[in-house]
């Protein structure tokens, strides 16, 4: 049996033990997306493995779906994440809270798109290095979302032992593997080492998914209330993002009913 063929087999049983502790510890009542995220990536993983092997000349095709899908699905578990943590103040939030937070990760995103692009891949086309352009800036963005996340535990009152904190590590950790190969990976010429490389890749998502596996396996600690000056604070943030919306609103009501306009 082949590395690659060993690593595959391994990634798919461990990510399998992963959707297991997470139906069985009904996470899934908290992070839905996140589930629905990891059953997902067994299956693409399992038809990428299956159009590589039986359907070579549309395995592209398919892995460039498959990536773009895989990376809609990704930004909707920041959502998620980023919702779930404001889980103690969503009942005095606008209903217009959950765009707002959709839309500044989506502006991270945009601003990161950008830098993402990967330079001193020769003999490779426009479609492959904007997956590769997509890929990288998505793992940029997860991992500013750990960072952002871990340095403002205390003022999210989340610790480690939160679900929010334990997924967005264990996915901070990967993407940050994945930035550093890819960065090497631009210039390496030699083919055996780059394939080596994208192992490596492999073994680290490993590491997470068994990361996932040790904390999924234990109970999640009572989610802690904010601070009332943290409480404060984003209420009245929320407060004047409404105010700001109501008032545009009026305005291009007020204008749209001026008379002689048609």
């Amino acid at each position: 049996m082949s590395l690659d063929i060993a690593l595959w087999l391994a990634y798919i049983v461990v990510e399998a033990a992963v959707v297991g502790m997470l139906i069985y510890r009904r996470v899934w009542r908290v992070l839905p997306v996140f589930c629905c995220y990891c059953a997902w990536d067994i299956l693409s993983n399992v038809g990428a493995y299956v159009s590589k092997q039986y359907y070579p000349t549309s395995y592209f095709h398919v892995y460039f779906a498959a990536t773009i899908l895989d990376s809609v699905l990704q930004f909707c578990v920041l959502v998620e994440l980023a919702w779930s943590v404001l889980r103690p103040v969503r009942s005095s939030l606008p209903r217009s809270s959950l765009a707002v937070v959709s839309a500044l990760i989506l502006a991270a995103g945009a601003a990161i798109w950008p830098f993402a692009a990967i330079s001193g891949l020769a003999h490779v086309s426009r479609q492959a290095l904007l997956l590769l352009q997509l890929q990288h800036a998505v793992s940029i963005l997860r991992i500013l979302f750990f960072l952002l996340l871990a340095g403002g535990s205390q003022l999210l009152s989340i610790g480690w032992r939160d679900r929010e904190l334990q997924v967005a590590t264990g996915l901070g950790f990967y993407s940050l593997a994945n930035v550093a190969i890819s960065m090497v990976q631009a210039h390496q010429s030699n083919g055996l080492q780059y394939i080596r490389l994208e192992q490596f890749v492999v073994v680290s998502f490993l590491v997470s998914l068994g990361y996932w596996l040790v904390c999924f396996s234990q109970k999640t600690a009572e989610r802690r209330e904010f601070t009332p000056q943290m409480q404060s604070f984003l209420l009245a943030v929320a407060g004047a993002a409404h105010s700001s919306r109501v008032a545009l609103t009026e305005s291009r009501a007020g204008k749209d009913n001026k008379p002689g306009r048609p």
